[in-house]
Order: C-alpha cells, then sequence, then structure tokens
C-alpha cells in the first residue's frame, strides 16, 4: 500500500514523520566572536560538507550539504536532474562516512552522459543546477487538480513557523516541508533549498509515496527550477513565504499547478491557481492563524 493511499485512510493524521534534526550536535558548531558592542557572544554556525554522489561507477556531483539524510539527497538529485528515470530499478543506496560518498546502484546502466555535456547554472544556490534538457517531460505534463481551503494555508504556516528548527537555532538554512492538507509530514533542511527539495524528493521516491494530494511548502523564492522540480514530482501545490520569478509563474500556469507566495501569517498572494483556492476563512476570522 502506498503512503499516500494510506493517507487518504487517517483522516486525524496530525503528526510529523520527520522533523528537523537538533539532537545531533555535528549539524551546526558553536563559534565565539564578539557583537555590535564589542561583547564577546557564541554563536551556534551551520555547518557544511562535501557529499559526492556516484551513480553506479560514474561520479555525478559533489554537493555541500548539511550531511543529514545523504541517501535521500543523492535519490532525489539524480531523480530531479532526469538522471533516474522510471524505467530504472534501483538496487542500492550506499553511503560512505569516512569518504563522504553515497552511491546509487540501478540494476541496469542509466544513460545519463549527454547529459553531463548540458550542465548549466541557474539561480539557485548551493546544489542549483540543472541541465539543457531540463524542460524534458514538462510539455505534454499536467498535474492533477488539488482544491486547498485557505484555512490550510493559514494552519500550514503557523505549524511550520513555530516547528523547532536549525533555522530557528542558526539561521542561514532553507527549509521545504511535504504537507498533507493542514498536516506538515516531512521537514528537510540544508544550505540550499534545492538540497532541501531533493532530500523530499529522495524520500517520496524511497517510501513510494503518492504525491498527487500533497503540498511542497518552501522557504526559498519559487522560481523556474523550484516549479519544474516539482512538477516532475507530480506535486500539484506549491507555497513559500518567500516570492515569485515570471519564468516560475509561467510554467506553474502552464502545467496546472497552484503556485502561492509571500504566506506571511493571513497575508499570502496566488500567481497560478487561484480557482483552485477555496475561500472558507473570512478576514476577520484570519487574525485566529496568527
Amino acid at each position: 500500500i502506498k503512503y499516500g493511499i494510506k493517507l487518504k485512510q487517517e483522516k486525524k493524521l496530525n503528526t510529523y514523520i520527520i522533523t528537523p534534526n537538533l539532537v545531533r550536535n555535528d549539524l551546526t558548531r558553536s563559534i565565539a566572536g564578539v557583537d555590535h558592542l564589542g561583547k564577546e557572544v557564541k554563536l551556534p554556525v551551520i555547518e557544511e560538507k562535501p557529499l559526492t554522489i556516484f551513480l553506479n561507477d560514474q561520479e555525478i556531483v559533489t554537493a555541500m550539504t548539511i550531511g543529514d539524510y545523504p541517501e535521500y539527497l543523492a535519490l532525489g538529485f539524480l531523480k530531479n536532474q532526469r538522471m533516474l528515470l522510471e524505467s530504472d530499478i534501483v538496487t542500492g543506496v550506499d553511503f560512505e562516512l569516512d569518504l563522504n560518498t553515497v552511491v546509487v546502484r540501478t540494476e541496469n546502466k542509466t544513460n545519463f552522459e549527454n547529459k553531463l555535456k548540458k550542465k548549466t547554472q541557474t539561480s539557485g544556490c548551493a546544489v542549483g543546477t540543472v541541465f539543457g534538457d531540463m524542460m524534458e517531460g514538462m510539455e505534454n505534463l499536467v498535474l492533477d487538480p488539488l482544491v486547498i481551503k485557505a484555512s490550510n494555508l493559514y494552519t500550514l504556516s503557523k505549524k511550520i513557523n513555530q516547528t523547532p528548527s536549525l533555522y530557528l537555532n542558526a539561521g542561514a538554512i532553507h527549509g521545504t516541508v511535504l504537507c498533507y492538507k493542514d498536516n506538515p509530514l516531512v521537514y528537510m533542511e540544508d544550505v540550499g533549498r534545492h538540497n532541501a527539495v531533493d532530500k523530499i524528493a529522495g524520500w517520496i521516491f524511497k517510501t513510494d509515496t503518492d504525491p498527487k494530494d500533497k503540498i511542497l511548502y518552501t522557504t526559498g523564492r519559487l522560481t523556474s527550477e523550484m516549479v519544474i522540480k516539482t512538477a516532475l514530482m507530480g506535486i500539484p501545490v506549491l507555497i513559500s513565504r518567500s516570492g515569485f520569478t515570471a519564468w516560475g509563474v509561467e510554467i506553474a500556469t502552464q502545467v496546472g499547478m497552484t503556485l502561492i507566495g509571500r504566506l506571511r501569517g493571513k497575508r499570502f498572494i496566488c500567481l497560478s491557481g487561484h480557482d483552485r483556492l477555496e475561500w472558507d476563512v473570512s478576514l476577520t476570522e484570519t487574525e485566529n492563524f496568527l
């Protein structure tokens, strides 16, 4: 049974499956300095570690990451870069801590050499690379419509913002959250927003979760690449507390994605899919969600 199907049967699901890891002491480092008054301070600072991803015997990329969930990051990166296709069968994912490497193994050799020649740099931070054919599979893609209640947006924003996180502890990090209705399910963080999204993609792939009734929340900008990744993951709603790019909005409209930005408290802007919003909360009632 797919987890997504199971979610539909569990109407009262209201708990996280994965939350930011605040127990591991190797994700941040305490560094001494001085503040604007010249006083000594100690500040928790996010760690960055190199992680080299292999697909079978081919080195693909070295990403700077905080170092949690390397298997999800590798799987999601390869899926989102379309180096792993639906027809590819993954036989193993091996992480070597001492070497900072993760190897994704498939039953048969994959055809990705030509893609490596087309690598381009986008507006993302950290791992912000896509390929010349990044629009492959987008031309005829139309996402299944998903109606979302305005109250769900306010509840998600409140729950996510109140969740203990590395961002609240140290800052300098992005977050991405997979949600179902008004429930945040999987909360991933990393130094680059694309890393955080790739971890979500890897988790969806590994757990065989149905994405069609899910919502993706990101702290980053709603750029073309964020929209493309979300669409190729099959998620019909993308929301952020940040803003938009014009091409991101254009692509979201093309594939039928609901795109909502600047979500803060009772305020948001929807630039694609406003006809799929259910206005179930009045302006005065939204005060309860702050």
